[in-house]
């Protein structure tokens, strides 16, 4: 057998062994350990949220064509809603799931009054197959409070 270039002691002897017991090196790893926690957080805190904010659903309508469904009553969705937004009753949702979007790889946006009840209906839309489901965080609640317009009987407001 021929001869390493270098000795393996140098990557599996003393010098990893350095490596890890050098107080600098150990600041260095911790900082990046740090810094890389930091930068996963506003993900982590988004997924323990359950939903976007108005902006980002903003953001999500318009930049991707997201197709919003408000689960609200009929009663309710007439006194105002999101532009565009489609009307099914959180009570027929089950029943209707599969009319919601013809291409179920488009993302869908989930409105209640709260964000409650959208909550739930997310499982209920991603078990039957839409890849990308949202919910408004604090339904139409939320919307309104950030300033958002909404539309009621065809004329925004």
């Amino acid at each position: 057998m021929g001869r390493l270039p270098f000795p393996i002691s140098l990557f599996f002897g003393g010098f990893s062994v350095k490596f890890f017991t050098d107080y600098t090196n150990l600041v260095l790893i911790a900082i990046a350990l740090i810094s890389g926690a930091l930068l996963l957080w506003p993900a982590i805190l988004r997924r323990g949220r359950g939903g976007l904010s108005a902006a980002e659903a903003t953001q999500l309508i318009n930049r991707r064509n997201a197709v919003v469904i408000d689960l609200r009553s009929s009663e309710d969705f007439n006194k105002g809603h999101l532009p565009s937004a489609r009307h099914i009753e959180f009570a027929e949702l089950q029943a209707k799931v599969g009319q919601l979007v013809k291409n179920k790889s488009n993302p869908v946006l989930l409105v209640c009054q709260t964000g409650q009840q959208s909550n739930k209906a997310a499982r209920v839309v991603q078990d039957a197959g839409y890849a990308e489901v949202h919910v408004l965080q604090g339904g139409l609640n939320a919307w309104q409070q950030a300033g958002m317009p909404v539309v009621k009987q065809g004329v925004a407001k």
